[in-house]
């Protein structure tokens, strides 16, 4: 009998929405603005990153402010482009969306960004994507700490084990791993190879949720030939 999870919980920044570009202008503008320059290489650290982890990076490199500030001033601008230049979705990711509820089943997104700013993301789907939203300032420990992912489950009234995780950053990864969640890697702006994802889709174009449940049974019926 086909195993399929009962819940599919989303990263936000890179796998479900393009907003990684936007954060990386926010955070040249404001390095720049204390005299300091920011590169690419380094702004592909801050990836997936706790926004108070990434605020002290930035802090390290001359922004003078304290981190709550820098995470309140990156937010503001990131939500101000997202509301004058449109919301990138990532290719299919609507679509999987939309797939998943009429398979029944459950949503649910985990991101690092503030409340506010995945709430104005999740204003401008055309339907109700997603269950609960669990967000960085709701949570005591960051990815790639397992607990943003087992505070969703506990939401759900689920076992984390019943979900499948779905991540585009090595921390997002490793948070997904750690609590025991199937966890598919998407890459975007980082190579995710070796980094223990249970499977690794270059894209969600084209995939529906009969692809997710087929991951998720042979996962987990893997595991548990392995368990015997």
């Amino acid at each position: 009998m086909t195993q399929k999870p009962r819940a599919v919980l989303w990263d936000m920044d890179g796998t479900l929405v393009d907003t990684e570009p936007y954060w990386m202008a926010a955070e040249t503008t404001l390095v720049e603005s204390f005299g300091g320059t920011w590169s690419h290489e380094q702004a592909l650290e801050l990836v997936g990153n706790g926004l108070m982890d990434s605020a002290m990076l930035l802090r390290a490199v001359g922004v003078d402010m304290a981190p709550e500030p820098i995470v309140d001033k990156l937010t503001d601008d990131v939500r101000t482009a997202l509301a004058t230049q449109g919301v990138p979705f990532r290719p299919g990711a609507k679509e999987l969306l939309r797939d998943l509820q009429a398979a029944g089943i459950r949503t649910a997104l985990v991101t690092m960004s503030l409340r506010r700013m995945a709430q104005s993301v999740v204003d401008l789907i055309e339907f109700d994507a997603f269950e609960y939203i669990v967000a960085g300032d709701e949570v005591e420990h960051p990815k790639p700490h397992p607990a943003p992912y087992l505070q969703a489950a506990s939401l759900m009234d689920i076992d984390i084990t019943q979900a499948l995780v779905i991540e585009d950053s090595v921390t997002g990864l490793r948070s997904g791993i750690a609590s025991g969640a199937v966890t598919l890697g998407v890459p975007h702006m980082i190579p995710l190879d070796g980094h223990g994802a249970h499977a690794l889709w270059p894209t969600l174009d084209g995939r529906s949720a009969a692809d997710i449940i087929d991951l998720y049974d042979t996962t987990v019926t893997a595991a548990e030939g392995a368990r015997r």
